[in-house]
């Protein structure tokens, strides 16, 4: 499940327990991304902060569907199959099959022209994908390009903040070695204000 030990939720004390008992799925098991962060319970209370703030939070300018393609888009560039399984199952729910979150997936870095990705679907996968692969060629334009697009300076920055974190989990994942083996793919907190538990 990773390359370094990690804690069980039977293994769980203290802190970590709590935080366990947030996440819990009804399911009963806890994504790997987050067991990875068990033997520092404080960058898992932190990881966790930043994913609901981020993805799961509102106001947020970009619609569920947004989120998780921007997420997935970031992900395939990054080569963090991880990640790409739980969003793409995630964008599924959104779309209503597997088969068109695929498509998607695969149209956000290919620039494909898909009948199924709306133009403004299309800007927010280009500045993704240019800030994960080229983040030093950023310039000012591409903020432009946004407004543009309709987006206003808000829903810039949560964009921005989509793909940022993508960037962090997927380097959490692939330098730990995070593998999705008893992972039940696609779950997530709720939009609710409180609460991390995964559904």
């Amino acid at each position: 499940m990773t390359w370094i030990d990690t804690l069980s939720y039977e293994q769980a004390k203290g802190r970590l327990k709590k935080l366990y008992d947030n996440v819990k799925p009804p399911q009963g098991q806890i994504d790997n991304i987050l067991t990875a962060h068990s033997l520092r319970p404080r960058t898992l209370h932190a990881h966790l902060t930043l994913y609901k703030e981020v993805m799961h939070t509102k106001p947020n300018e970009l619609s569920n569907r947004e989120r998780e393609l921007v997420g997935v888009c970031v992900s395939i560039l990054n080569g963090c199959n991880y990640c790409v399984k739980h969003h793409t199952a995630g964008l599924a729910k959104h779309v209503g099959s597997q088969e068109l979150a695929e498509e998607l997936a695969q149209a956000s870095v290919e620039n494909i022209q898909s009948s199924n990705m709306t133009q403004r679907e299309g800007k927010l996968c280009e500045y993704a994908k240019k800030l994960t692969l080229n983040p030093s060629e950023m310039v000012e334009e591409d903020i432009i390009n946004l407004r543009e697009a309709g987006l206003s300076d808000a829903g810039i920055l949560d964009l921005n903040q989509i793909t940022a974190y993508f960037s962090y989990a997927n380097r959490t994942v692939l330098g730990l070695g995070v593998t999705t083996e008893g992972d039940t793919l696609g779950l997530h907190p709720t939009d609710e204000k409180e609460g991390f538990v995964h559904k």
